[in-house]
């Protein structure tokens, strides 16, 4: 089933929930949010300052971090404390402000490690090389097509480790699309990428709601929030204090008020939220 075929039937209904999520650390609320929904097939960027909580309540969706109370629900269904694998198995991928390619192996090494239910990933059958090999050539097809995509064909076969921090959240990127996901959360993809890969990320980004795919992004770079942002979800100090379009988040008061600080009277757009 691909995600486009997942998500049908129920494009009006939110792909993700939280409600009463509260996460502590020591005497620190760090979050607590009453409730949150993420639209089905829409490109949502998660703002605010440091200290909001964002990166903490990012980690708690994607099962990073447990929930001290609270529920999130993907699709209706109770993942709260489900681990990261699992929700890949169920269609939630992430990516990291950090890159997690496996600097060792070759870029369509690290493509085809993305794959789910491998054959040849279990005991018995790795021994048989004619009960996963058809599957292989397959995942390796569908490898070489998302690089083509990504623009990374001549990075194919060479070391992840030799390539630049753009180039790696790009292969990033690409891996996760391997699940086919129906989620894909992307923690600050443009950081450390040069202008021009930045416009080719950005591009490849708009399309994924087209193919059935929901986005939501941290970021602080309000001109690419403006660019491709549906909805826009502004935490401070834990909690969710405004939501809306990019174009109602720029001239929001509470906005303006929380973030800005020493910036008043400037341009939203032109003020980098750390």
């Amino acid at each position: 089933m691909t995600a486009v075929e997942s998500a049908s039937g129920a494009l009006d209904t939110p792909i993700i929930t939280a409600t009463g999520v509260v996460k502590t650390f020591g005497g620190l609320r760090a979050v607590d949010v009453d409730k949150v929904e993420i639209r089905r097939n829409k490109i949502t960027a998660l703002i605010g300052p440091n200290g909001a909580g964002k990166t903490t309540f990012f980690n708690l969706l994607t099962g990073f971090d447990q929930v001290d109370s609270g529920t999130i629900t993907l699709d209706g269904n109770d993942i709260t404390g489900t681990p990261p694998h699992r929700l890949a198995e169920k269609g939630m991928v992430r990516t990291f402000q950090l890159t997690k390619a496996l600097a060792k192996l070759s870029t369509i090494e690290n493509m085809k490690l993305g794959a789910l239910d491998q054959l040849g990933e279990k005991f018995w059958a790795a021994l048989i090389p004619g009960a996963w090999a058809k599957q292989e050539r397959e995942i390796e097809a569908r490898a070489d097509a998302i690089l083509k995509r990504f623009n990374l064909t001549h990075m194919r076969d060479e070391f992840a480790g030799t390539m630049s921090g753009g180039q790696r959240k790009l292969l990033e990127m690409a891996r996760a699309l391997m699940t086919d996901p129906r989620v894909v959360m992307l923690d600050e993809p443009m950081a450390g990428v040069n202008p021009a890969l930045a416009q080719s990320l950005l591009e490849l980004i708009k399309m994924l709601p087209a193919e059935g795919r929901t986005v939501i992004f941290v970021e602080h770079n309000m001109d690419v929030v403006q660019e491709i942002s549906d909805w826009v979800i502004v935490m401070a100090e834990g909690r969710i204090i405004a939501e809306g379009t990019p174009a109602e988040i720029k001239s929001n008061k509470a906005v303006v008020d929380a973030y800005l600080g020493a910036h008043h009277g400037e341009d939203l757009s032109k003020v980098q939220l750390s």
